[in-house]
Formats: structure tokens, C-alpha cells, sequence
């Protein structure tokens, strides 16, 4: 991406386009097996293979956005949405549909990505994704209100995310052109945060499999275990999405002032709560509370883990791979919850999830505690052998915005290395006090020391 970041709104379009099938998937999955006569099992597979497809797009474009530049691939995502997502609402054969979905699949990963690295390259990359969430859970939430109302078999929701696709069209023309080239920018280069970064995208194939499982068949709880109709459940969905648009905005407000490792630990704790809650609901309320409050915490983590991936390399390549992993466990989820909940039933199901939901947290809070910054506090920061900084700062009469306040997140240090043959002939009289020497000069080595 540009090493000057761009206006937000037209990667959050981009970014609302990509994402709208995972937030879809209950209402897809359900309306297959009602209207084209599938099974559970082979409905969620059909779910699966639409966001595995999804996922080798963002492999695929893993570090390649840059190269070709956020406007055409995006452009061409979109192009493969409408088309694989209108052929699959128009076509009535089961294996035209399959074959639709996968097209729009790798159409929506590869808007996803495009938006997941533009993200990455912004100066706040957890608001970015944060607006992002808030886009995509008010269309989806929309649409949930709909089509119930709508009928449509399974037409109505591939065509809806078709009809999405199109209208982001025009925000393409707002992203950027290929990078030239040059030596400005290397084309390739090693991967920073390796190991935090491939704990990382593990810890979210998993987490989002757990989720993605509960999400796949929340639709069959409500109606075989519940009682519930489509219309009582889609007003349900639509509920707990708007208040996953409140979680957004809160954790758009709270920022980073708690860190990432506070909000992604205990909100995932809320969530195996939440899970437990709506698999083993036997009536509406238990059924709403659990849904809502999931659907609430939900992407206020996501945007956490979010902005952590794409804070670990500024050209975007982890949060695009972090992101594909992701959709691995999002395409994963719907067969995971369809053999459970035929095979042990939905609270068991529900404790399984809640359990590998509760273990996968421990190593993606650890990275957020590793790489995530610290609060710059007194004791946070030390001069070697000294006292804190920021707190030298407060004491010595420091000049104002020359350091950082207190409570802010701690600053990366750089390493300089010099020339061996030049680092020999240094002495310790070679430095001083960096400014203005006697002779008007200042010393190159005794800035470089001091800073």
C-alpha cells in the first residue's frame, strides 16, 4: 500500500462488501436446506466451500495488494461477487449454485483482502476495522429484518450480497493506483513477528471455527429446539446485530486505553459464556440473551484481533494471511456445528464450543501482550541503569511533546548499527551532549547516542 494512508470510507465499503456472506451465513444455509431439499450437513457444506473459496483468495493476494494496487483487485472482487453470487441466485440446480457460490466466495476474499491491507496501512488501524464491523453488521442487520418479510427461497440472500457488490462498485475509484517501481519500496521481504504472527492466525482459525460453528446452526436451534418461526429468529438476529453495532461503536470509543490483551482475554471469556447460553436455550428469552450478548462481544473482539494483525507489519501481509485463516475457521464452522449438534445435540455442542473457544484465548491474549505495546507508565520505560523516563520527563522540566504522556503506548526502539571499521576508531571523547557545539557544529555520533 501507499506509504501515505488514504481515506477511510471507501475500505470500509470494500470491507462491508467482503465480509457480508460470513455475516449471511445462517440465513443461506437455512434457506438451502428448506428450499433445495439439502440435508443440514451437505447445506453447510455448501456454506463451507463458499468461504473456504473466500479464504485462497486472501492467501492468494497475501502481500501482492501492493504490487497491484488496491483499485483492480478490488475491482475484479467485486466483478466475481455479483456474478457468482447473481448466478447463484438465478439458478435453480443445486450444482450451479455450488459452483456460484464458490465464484463469489473467492470474489468476497479477495475484496476482504484488498480492505485488510489498505487497514493495515492506516495511522489507526483498530478504527478502521472497527467502522468496518459497524458497516457490516448494520446491512447484515438490515437484511435480516427483510428477508423474512421477502420470501425468495434461497434467491434472496445471494442476490442481496450481489446487489451489496455492485453498489461499492463506484468506491473503487477512491483507492489507490499500483505502487511504481522502484527501490523505494522492495517488493518482497521477510515477514516481521513470524512466530507471534503465525500464533496469531492459528489462534484465529480456531476461534472463529468455534464461533462460525454456533453461527451456522443458531437458525435450526431456534427452530427445532426452541419453537421459534423465521420471522420471531430473524428479528432475533437482527437484534443481536444491532447490538454488535453498540459493541463497535464502544470499542471504536474505548480504543486502545485498556491495551489489546484486556478486551480480546475477558471478551473471549464472555463469549464461551454466551455460546454455553444460546446451544442449551429451551425458550426465547435464554435464546435472545444468549444470541444478543454474543453477537454483542463478538466483533468487539474481532476488531481487537483485527487491528492486532495488521499491527504486526504495516504492509498488510499479516493481517491479510491472520484474516484468510480466519475464513478458514469461518468455513470450517458450519460442518463442525452440523456433526456435533446431529451427533451429541446442541449443549453439548455448546460446551465443546465454549471450552475450545475458552483455550484458544490463552495464546491470542499472550500475543497481544507481547507485541500489543505496554502502557507507558513509570517503570515502563528505563534509561539503562536510570530512572523511568517518562518520569525523568516529568521531573527534569522537559521541553512539552518531547516525550509521551503518561498512559501512553510504549514507542518502538530503533537499533543503529555502524561500520565495523568506523565503530573501532570510535572513543568515548567522541561523543557529547546532543545541539550546538562551541564551533556551531553538532556532533553526527553524539546525536545519534542521545536519540
Amino acid at each position: 500500500m501507499s506509504s501515505r494512508p488514504r481515506a477511510a470510507w471507501p475500505l470500509v465499503a470494500v470491507f462491508t462488501a467482503g465480509y457480508l456472506a460470513a455475516y449471511l451465513l445462517p440465513t443461506i444455509v437455512g434457506r438451502l436446506s428448506v428450499y433445495l431439499g439439502l440435508s443440514t450437513a451437505e447445506a453447510g457444506l455448501v456454506g463451507s466451500a463458499l468461504l473456504l473459496s473466500s479464504a485462497s483468495a486472501g492467501f492468494s493476494l497475501a502481500g501482492r495488494v501492493e504490487t497491484y494496487g488496491p483499485r483492480r483487485p478490488a475491482r475484479a472482487g467485486l466483478v466475481l461477487a455479483v456474478l457468482g453470487y447473481g448466478c447463484a441466485a438465478l439458478a435453480g440446480s443445486v450444482p450451479l449454485v455450488v459452483l456460484g457460490a464458490v465464484v463469489g466466495g473467492f470474489g468476497s476474499g479477495t475484496a476482504t483482502a484488498v480492505a485488510a491491507a489498505g487497514i493495515a496501512a492506516q495511522r489507526d488501524p483498530h478504527r478502521t476495522s472497527s467502522l468496518g464491523l459497524l458497516s457490516v453488521s448494520a446491512t447484515a442487520g438490515a437484511l435480516y429484518l427483510t428477508i423474512p418479510h421477502l420470501g425468495g427461497g434461497h434467491r434472496l440472500p445471494f442476490a442481496s450480497i450481489a446487489l451489496v457488490a455492485l453498489l461499492v462498485w463506484p468506491a473503487t475509484s477512491r483507492l489507490g493506483s499500483p505502487v511504481p517501481a522502484g527501490p523505494a519500496v522492495p517488493a518482497s521481504g521477510r515477514l516481521p513477528h513470524r512466530r507471534s504472527g503465525l500464533v496469531l492466525a492459528g489462534g484465529m482459525l480456531v476461534w472463529s471455527m468455534a464461533q462460525n460453528a454456533l453461527w451456522g446452526v443458531s437458525s435450526r436451534i431456534g427452530v427445532d429446539q426452541v419453537g421459534l418461526s423465521e420471522v420471531t429468529i430473524g428479528a432475533v438476529f437482527a437484534a443481536a446485530l444491532g447490538a454488535g453495532l453498540l459493541g463497535v461503536m464502544g470499542a471504536g470509543v474505548l480504543g486502545a486505553r485498556l491495551g489489546r490483551a484486556v478486551p480480546i482475554g475477558l471478551g473471549t471469556v464472555i463469549i464461551a459464556a454466551s455460546i454455553v447460553l444460546s446451544s442449551s436455550a429451551g425458550d426465547l428469552g435464554s435464546f435472545a440473551t444468549g444470541e444478543i450478548l454474543w453477537n454483542t462481544v463478538y466483533p468487539v473482539v474481532l476488531s481487537y484481533l483485527i487491528g492486532l494483525a495488521a499491527s504486526l507489519d504495516v504492509r498488510g501481509r499479516w493481517a491479510v494471511l491472520a484474516g484468510s485463516a480466519s475464513s478458514v475457521g469461518v468455513a470450517c464452522g458450519p460442518v463442525l456445528g452440523s456433526v456435533l449438534s446431529e451427533g451429541a445435540g446442541f449443549p453439548v455442542m455448546g460446551m465443546v464450543l465454549g471450552a475450545v473457544t475458552l483455550l484458544v484465548a490463552v495464546p491470542v491474549t499472550a500475543v497481544a501482550l507481547h507485541t500489543g505495546g505496554r502502557p507507558l507508565v513509570p517503570g515502563s520505560v528505563r534509561r539503562r541503569g536510570g530512572a523511568p523516563a517518562a518520569l525523568l520527563a516529568v521531573t527534569t522540566g522537559a521541553v512539552p511533546g518531547a516525550v509521551p504522556k503518561l498512559g501512553a503506548p510504549e514507542q518502538a526502539v530503533t537499533e543503529i548499527s555502524l561500520p565495523a571499521l568506523r565503530r573501532r576508531r570510535l572513543v568515548r571523547s567522541a561523543f557529547r551532549t546532543a545541539g550546538p557545539s562551541g564551533g556551531g557544529q553538532s556532533n553526527a555520533y553524539a546525536s545519534t547516542s542521545e536519540r
